[in-house]
């Protein structure tokens, strides 16, 4: 469950949004249910699909409001990990070799470009040599890169913002996944590897004896490096971690502007506006005959609604 609510000191006459709050659909990721709700309700709604595959949803609300709530709820089955995908020969090959300008389609190549503005300077051309050493194997770089990001940079709430650049963080040594996620992409774009932003959730119930990992009841993101044989090697530096069967998929893109969980414009003559983010993402150990209609979602377990800033 995933809930913004924005309200501001005078009417709203007009707001436009787009949101992507509805998780793909991927060979080890099934949508079961899904709804994106809106209060007040819109007056024209839709849902697409964007340049990336992503499903996104447009909404325009007309009637005046002094309070917006957005709410995407979804039930989502996700697999293990296919330990083939690390061992195999694509994973294992020399990062040199992994280079989508030499064995890539044209849609690997867009993600080894760098942003305008650019974020690819001084600091991550170091910091990427380090680690990714001639003909070391690309699981091996990856990981690497993964561990030293974890252990290098801090994870403090609110220590940036969305508009952050690399550098900063680069020189501040801290931040949050979505920060630990952009500097991961800018090392691998460094040396000529595509790297791409993925942005979802994290069930965060630990196992028993297991320490609670960072990123609990918000908005999730890592990054995902190409491989030669075509699929994408996802890890997570905020956790030290490849991606596994607790992170949820929802979009994405080649960095975070393109996959904003929601973004609009308002029509108002109000000056002040506070926004709440609310996220419960809860692991669900089903019966076979478990009901999964939307009228059974309680299901998912006791909400823990901490409200916190999306990342």
């Amino acid at each position: 469950m995933h809930r913004t609510r924005y309200t501001y000191d005078d009417e709203v006459s007009s707001s436009y949004g787009r949101c992507y709050l509805i998780p793909r659909d991927l060979p080890h990721q099934r949508v079961v249910h899904n709804a994106v709700d809106i209060d007040p309700a819109p007056d024209d709604r839709s849902t697409g699909l964007d340049v990336y595959g992503n499903i996104d949803t447009y909404f325009h609300v007309h009637t005046p409001h002094t309070e917006l709530v957005v709410t995407g709820t979804s039930i989502v089955d996700v697999d293990p990990v296919d330990a083939g995908l690390l061992v195999g020969p694509a994973a294992r090959t020399p990062w040199e070799q992994a280079r989508p300008g030499v064995v890539g389609p044209p849609s690997a190549i867009e993600f080894v470009l760098d942003l305008d503005p650019p974020e690819i300077g001084e600091a991550v051309t170091e910091y990427a040599a380090s680690v990714f050493t001639p003909g070391r194997p690309l699981i091996e770089a990856v990981t690497d890169l993964t561990s030293r990001i974890h252990t290098d940079f801090t994870y403090r709430s609110g220590s940036t913002a969305i508009s952050t650049r690399v550098a900063t963080v680069m020189g501040r040594r801290e931040g949050v996944c979505q920060d630990f996620a952009r500097v991961a992409i800018a090392c691998l774009r460094s040396v000529g590897l595509a790297g791409r932003y993925e942005s979802g959730y994290l069930a965060t119930d630990p196992p028993p004896g297991r320490e609670r990992i960072f990123g609990a009841d918000a908005s999730h993101a890592w990054a995902a490096v190409w491989l030669p044989d075509g699929r994408w090697l996802p890890f997570d530096p905020t956790n030290d971690k490849l991606v596994d069967e607790r992170h949820v998929t929802v979009a994405w893109g080649r960095d975070y502007d393109d996959v904003p969980p929601l973004r609009g414009v308002i029509y108002t003559d109000a000056t002040r506006s506070e926004i709440e983010v609310s996220v419960d993402v809860s692991p669900i150990d089903l019966d076979p005959g478990a009901d999964l209609r939307p009228d059974a979602e309680q299901a998912c377990g006791p909400e823990s609604k901490a409200v916190t800033h999306a990342d």
